[in-house]
């Protein structure tokens, strides 16, 4: 695992960590606050991938917990060393946009259209209500993660494919089924696990497969000659 990245500070910036006092504490608390009770809304915005029972759908702030969770455990399975700190922090604010852009459907071509464009200027607002410095660091983060270009986001990346497809086959493929996705579909779209993390890449082609020879998910059409 490599040592914590520890990028000095943009000119102007408080310390990470305590230090605010006086004049200046008070407006970057309410402005940090403000933020955290935007970011809140995260846990209304309902996602169409089932919890693992099945029992209902899963939200987006769930949805970052689990990945969250899914850093520190999985690193070791990462293609190159990272600094779990920094996935955790990228995954856990990855998906703030869908407070205003709402959840994406990774099958649903139509809606990723306009994806990019929507999610930016989520992005934009949401990043823009905290102190300038912060709010900088945690947007140059989230464009990192789109980005894919360091061993953190490609993992966190994979990690961000991998959480749904796992809860889709826990639950016995509801989501597939009730979105009419098939089996290549799952394969081409979560290929990307590959370049982050190659044995959960090999753990979704093995479960995929008993997911069709169990019936969960229809194959897909047959490869023409």
């Amino acid at each position: 695992m490599r040592p914590r990245r520890s990028p000095a500070p943009a000119s102007g910036a408080d310390p990470p960590t305590g230090g605010a006092a006086g004049a200046d504490a008070a407006p970057r608390l309410a402005a940090q606050v403000g933020f955290l009770l935007e970011a809140d809304r995260l846990k209304s915005v309902l996602r169409r991938g089932h919890v693992a029972d099945g029992s209902r759908y899963e939200n987006s702030a769930e949805h970052s917990w689990t990945l969250a969770l899914m850093a520190v455990v999985l690193a070791e399975h990462a293609t190159e060393p990272v600094d779990v700190a920094t996935v955790v922090r990228m995954v856990i604010i990855h998906d703030l946009v869908e407070v205003d852009a709402g959840d994406t459907y990774i099958y649903d071509e139509a809606s990723q259209a306009d994806k990019d464009e929507r999610e930016r200027r989520a992005a934009d607002r949401l990043f823009g209500l905290l102190p300038d410095a912060q709010g900088r660091e945690l947007r140059r983060l989230w464009d990192e993660f789109e980005a894919g270009d360091s061993p953190e986001a490609r993992f966190a990346r994979s990690l961000d494919r991998f959480a749904g497809f796992l809860l889709n086959h826990a639950s016995g493929g509801a989501s597939w089924r009730e979105n009419g996705v098939t089996a290549d579909r799952v394969h081409a779209i979560n290929q990307r696990i590959d370049a982050g993390a190659p044995a959960l890449w090999d753990e979704v082609q093995r479960r995929l497969s008993m997911a069709v020879a169990e019936g969960w998910i229809d194959p897909g059409p047959d490869p023409q000659p």
